[in-house]
Parts: structure tokens; C-alpha cells; sequence
């Protein structure tokens, strides 16, 4: 990384896009506690990762790109864990974990072993699991990798509905429709360096392109950063 410096706004979705190897994983794995920056600091929600990355972590849910899943549990099992992990009131835990396994239609799964899951069901119940504890921020990583249009209709409406509420949303994605779609800014990350950020309004401007869509400004921006 090359001294990243990012600003996301409460209730904003943002972005994040690059070539393969720019440092998009990186970049979420320091911003969730995994990794920790060489230098520079993470704030979530007003608090440096490095202070108390416990009560960090607490207000951050993650969905990656491959859910990894015990998955000799049952679909309400996994719930359970994931609430325990976060600390879950007991009291409110059935009526949220229901209605999450409802609204994403496996409710009538729930107990059986995950084992059974098709992928897009496995990547359903772990946006379920990471929306229990009422995250402050979200960080995902390929959010509609293995969904259905359906599925992805429901989750792009969600993302909408929760940044209205004052979530946060942070998306890594390939899918550069799904970014120009749902994100109020974009940003593009090469070599470990942010090259543009901004609307997409923004980066056509930048790109001097007004009139291509985003998949032709993130070619023209990484291509003028490749040429010597």
C-alpha cells in the first residue's frame, strides 16, 4: 500500500474498485482488524482500530466474497454463534435471527446443516449473520458473487434501505454496474495508490469521458497509470 488515505460518511456507500493485486483485500483486512497498517491509523466509527479493536470490531460487519462456514451447524446454529461472537441480547435474538433467515428466504432452512446450502444460500445466511448485531459498518467484499437477479435485487434495495438508517457501506467489488448502481462514490485503487475518488459524474470528468459508462472510465484511469 502506498500511503491509502480514505474518508467514508456515515450513511454513504462506497466503492471500492481495482485491477486485480491493486489492494483491495488488503485495504479490508486492515480495515477489520486482520492486518495492521505499517503506519497511518483505521477509525471506525471514531475509534482507532488500534485503541480497542474489540469494541471495534463490534460495529463492523464483514460479508466476504467466499462465505466460510462450519458447516456441520445448521443455518439457526450459525446465527446463534454469530450472536454470541457479537454479544447478541438473548432477548431479541430469535425475533432478529427469524426475520434475517425470512427476508433473505431461508427461513424454511434454517434447521438444516449448512452442509446442504447451495453457494448463494451460503452467501445469503452469512449477509444474515453479519447484519444481526446492527453494525454500524459494513464492509463486503463481492457482495453478489453466487446470487441470483433476484437475490441481488433484494440486496442492493437493502444496502439503500440501511444507508438511509445511517449505515455505512464499504463495497469491494468487480461488478462495476452494481457500483455505478448503489454507490454514492467510487473509488479506484491501483498499485496500492487511490488514483481518482469522487461520483461517478466525478471520475467521467476525470477520465475526460462523459459519456462512457464506468467500466470505460476505470480502463482509461488505470491504463494512464500503466503507461511509463
Amino acid at each position: 500500500m502506498n500511503r491509502l488515505s480514505l474518508t467514508v460518511s456515515k450513511g454513504e456507500i462506497y466503492g471500492f474498485i481495482g485491477p486485480n493485486g491493486a489492494g483491495k483485500t488488503t485495504t479490508i483486512r486492515m480495515m477489520g482488524g486482520v492486518l495492521m497498517p505499517t503506519e497511518g491509523s483505521v477509525i471506525i466509527d471514531g475509534i482507532n482500530m488500534a485503541d480497542d479493536p474489540e469494541r471495534v470490531k463490534k460495529k463492523i460487519g464483514f460479508i466476504p466474497d467466499r462465505p466460510f462456514l462450519y458447516e456441520k451447524l445448521t443455518g439457526m446454529e450459525f446465527m446463534r454463534f454469530s450472536a454470541d461472537l457479537y454479544g447478541v441480547d438473548d432477548r431479541v435474538f430469535s425475533g432478529k435471527a427469524e426475520a434475517l433467515l425470512k427476508k433473505f428466504a431461508l427461513n424454511n432452512w434454517a434447521h438444516e446443516l449448512i452442509e446442504s446450502y447451495s453457494h448463494g444460500m451460503k452467501q445469503r445466511l452469512i449477509i444474515s449473520a453479519a447484519l444481526l448485531h446492527d453494525p454500524a459498518v459494513i464492509i463486503v467484499d463481492e457482495p453478489m458473487v453466487g446470487l441470483d437477479p433476484a437475490a441481488i435485487k433484494m440486496v442492493k434495495n437493502m444496502f439503500r434501505e440501511l444507508a438511509k438508517s445511517g449505515t455505512t457501506i464499504f463495497m469491494s467489488t468487480h461488478t462495476l454496474a452494481v457500483a455505478e448502481d448503489i454507490c454514492d462514490r467510487i473509488g479506484i485503487i491501483h498499485r496500492g495508490s487511490l488514483i481518482a475518488t469522487g461520483t461517478t459524474g466525478d471520475l467521467k470528468r476525470d477520465a475526460g469521458v462523459l459519456e462512457a459508462d464506468l467500466e470505460g472510465v476505470f480502463l482509461i484511469l488505470t491504463e494512464e497509470q500503466t503507461v511509463p
